[in-house]
């Protein structure tokens, strides 16, 4: 059950006016109704839960514009989290997120999975292996961010240890448009291109720290020499590569709207850095 405030209070006969009278609401709920968890939405202020003592789950919502179907949203979401094996906790987080989503926009509205853990990442810039992708995963998002009028931009590398270089080049790439793609070199990829001592750290570690980066929205890993079939699965609005491409023959050029080159910093690279370390030693 997720009565609102004003259900809650007609139900219990308790006024929600505090924290103190909110906490004797949803306990007498619980108790009357035989709930193993009882919950009451609060509009702007969260979610009530009870299991086995009081929490308030705030709101995640950046603006509202309409208010229309929330409480759905929060029943509906509610019941695809804990049908995903979700705690009740996470599953309250998750129903707050997409609350968040549909209150942002007019009319009754949805909220689709991409579009939560996108929300999420505003809240929370920290690594996150949602935004870890798979091919199919990334077509059907690089479809919904298009719908949106959303500016995709492409890049890719091994990016093995990743340093001051990388971050710049990510950076300036995701400022020119709103969604940074990174294609990253699997394994096997990477030893297919730099010999089998590379690369140093394990593609999932690799595509977590580049995850982590504000910059980076999403992360795919790919197994081929060169990620043609990656371009041609997303088409991003711009391809981006480094500067020592300029004037070579740049795969996935002609799928890419439009190809950008961005400098590296100078003397920045996994392979300065190794060298430095065999010196070191």
């Amino acid at each position: 059950m997720t009565p609102n405030k004003k259900e809650a209070s007609a139900a219990t006969q308790i006024k929600i006016t505090s924290k103190k009278t909110l906490e004797q609401a949803i306990t007498k709920l619980k108790s009357k109704c035989n709930l193993a968890v009882s919950l009451i939405t609060l509009s702007e202020d969260g979610i009530a839960l009870l299991d086995e003592k009081l929490i308030i789950q705030p709101t995640v919502a950046i603006e509202v514009f309409d208010v229309t179907g929330a409480g759905d949203t929060i029943l509906a979401s509610l019941g695809f989290a804990l049908g995903c094996n979700y705690s009740i906790n996470d599953a309250v987080k998750f129903a707050n997120l997409a609350a968040g989503i549909v209150v942002g926009k007019v009319g009754s509205a949805t909220a689709s999975l991409n579009e939560i853990i996108e929300y999420e990442a505003n809240f929370n810039p920290v690594a996150n292996e949602a935004q870890i992708k798979n091919l199919d995963e990334i077509t059907t998002l690089s479809k919904e961010l298009k719908d949106k009028d959303k500016k995709i931009i492409f890049t890719n590398g091994c990016f093995d240890i990743l340093n001051a270089g990388h971050v710049k080049y990510l950076e300036e790439s995701k400022n020119l448009g709103d969604i940074l793609i990174v294609g990253l070199n699997s394994n096997h990829s990477v030893s297919s291109l730099k010999g089998d001592k590379r690369p140093i750290n394990d593609e999932m570690d690799r595509a977590i720290i580049l995850s982590s980066l504000k910059s980076v929205d999403y992360v795919v890993i790919f197994d081929e020499d060169t990620p043609y079939n990656l371009i041609k699965a997303i088409k991003p609005h711009t391809l981006v590569k480094g500067g020592d491409y300029e004037g070579k023959k740049v795969v996935g050029d002609d799928i890419a709207n439009e190809l950008k080159y961005i400098n590296f910093i100078k003397n920045k690279s996994t392979t300065k850095i190794i060298e430095k370390i065999i010196q070191s030693n």
